[in-house]
């Protein structure tokens, strides 16, 4: 029996850097077993672009980053995140609004 993938949502302020780079490297060591997103409460609106490098640095595709509200998680039509991690204090801060959205959840930068 296969058991799903877990969603996994990365937090941060402007979800252009520490962020993105989580979710990269989710993506590229949990295939099959966990999917990796990203969002930020005040998005830049583009990935740092030293962040990009970083990535692909170390063999990962960067073509899904991109800076996003974390709104797009947060809604009653969203995806059902299992693990939501805040990757700096201001995030963290403002953490409560997936109280109920989420099944595990981890503060901390």
């Amino acid at each position: 029996m296969m058991i799903p993938a877990k969603n996994n949502l990365f937090l941060c302020t402007g979800n252009s850097a520490r962020s993105v780079i989580a979710e990269g490297i989710l993506r590229l060591r949990g295939a099959g077993h966990y999917r990796g997103f990203s969002a930020g409460s005040m998005p830049t609106g583009q990935p740092n672009p030293f962040a990009l490098r970083v990535l692909e640095r170390r063999g990962i595709e960067a073509s899904f980053a991109r800076s996003k509200s974390w709104d797009e998680f947060a809604g009653q039509q969203a995806k059902m995140m299992h693990i939501i991690i805040t990757v700096c204090d201001n995030a963290a801060g403002e953490f409560v609004r997936f109280g109920r959205a989420c099944r595990f959840r981890l503060i901390g930068a």
